[in-house]
């Protein structure tokens, strides 16, 4: 089949395309000028060069795709970019893409959103009812970006939408601060650390995006793919540093509220400055927000599974942190 992919030299578009192409599929991958494609050309795709905020350039690249993967997303934590960026990708990238997928004629689009569109859970868990509550640009535009895709299911066309819950792994540095800390017995924990986690291991997640692809009845459905069960903010940590061989953090900060306030004042310092502070409210809402999930649906309707447990998985992680040089 042939499959075109967006996000490709990211790290969940990457772990996604290895799969593919071991699937013996032929895979089109479309990467701006300044990413890393040597993996890509290792694995034998074909790349486009370009951008999913160019339309014409969009228009051309799907043509002859029997599927598409939009895995493309602004996610930028720290900021400093102003909200623009995100709307030009989240947004206008999207409408870009299932247009072009339109006009294609695709079989199969599968759209990756984010569970972050549904933001503090305030009853946990979440199933894909639970109401919309985004926080941040990142979660209102990709919010804005789903809700594309389902007014062009709700007009037929065959869309699927993914809702991934925060994801990790071998490649990823997302979690190298956190693990970092942790390591060095510098992690101080905000509140009481009993919020909600749900990791997702890549290799779960990409399974649930083949799934996507591949079952009928999937056609016009959300789904939430998420690791076999979420944990409170202590036990992640816990686990992290029995991974590690560290002991588990004592370090403890009871009041949110003075650094939540002290990440706002580094934002409005260092966003002016195009530079990432070294606090920022996004990083503050982890000590927070409930992110825990139902992923019945999932499981019930495509047969998903998630086969690596977060104790394997974290280790896994922690493992290639020391073996590239991390930790």
């Amino acid at each position: 089949m042939k499959i075109f992919v967006t996000g490709g030299t990211g790290f969940t578009g990457g772990h996604l395309i290895q799969r593919l192409v071991e699937d013996k599929h032929e895979v089109r991958a479309l990467a701006r000028k300044t990413s890393n494609t040597n993996l890509l050309k290792q694995l034998g795709v074909e790349i486009i060069t370009g951008d999913i905020t160019d339309s014409d350039l969009v228009d051309k690249a799907v043509k002859g795709a029997d599927m598409v993967y939009h895995i493309a997303a602004m996610f930028r934590e720290g900021g400093g970019i102003g909200e623009k960026p995100f709307y030009d990708v989240n947004v206008t990238g999207t409408k870009n893409m299932l247009e072009a997928s339109k006009n294609a004629n695709v079989n199969r689009f599968i759209h990756c959103s984010t569970g972050g569109v549904l933001g503090n859970i305030k009853n946990p868990p979440a199933n894909e009812s639970y109401p919309y509550n985004p926080g941040d640009v990142y979660q209102r535009t990709k919010l804005e970006g789903e809700k594309l895709v389902q007014d062009y299911i709700a007009g037929g066309f065959p869309g699927v939408i993914v809702r991934p819950g925060p994801i990790y792994g071998l490649g990823d540095l997302r979690f190298l601060k956190l693990f970092k800390l942790i390591y060095k017995g510098k992690f101080v924990m905000v509140g009481d650390g009993k919020v909600l986690y749900h990791l997702t291991y890549i290799d779960d997640l990409v399974d649930g995006f083949i799934l996507c692809g591949e079952k009928e009845n999937a056609l016009g459905q959300i789904y939430i793919i998420a690791g076999e069960k979420y944990m409170t903010f202590n036990e992640m940590v816990e686990i992290i540093a029995n991974s590690m061989e560290v002991k588990k953090p004592t370090l403890h900060f009871p009041f949110f509220w003075p650094v939540w306030d002290a990440a706002l004042l580094c934002e409005i310092v260092c966003y002016p400055l195009r530079i990432n502070p070294p606090l920022f409210r996004r990083r503050v809402d982890i000590f927070r927000k409930n992110r825990a999930f139902d992923i019945s649906k999932a499981r019930n309707e495509l047969g998903y599974e998630p086969k690596v447990s977060t104790e394997e998985g974290i280790k896994r992680t922690a493992e290639w942190y020391k073996q590239e040089g991390h930790l």
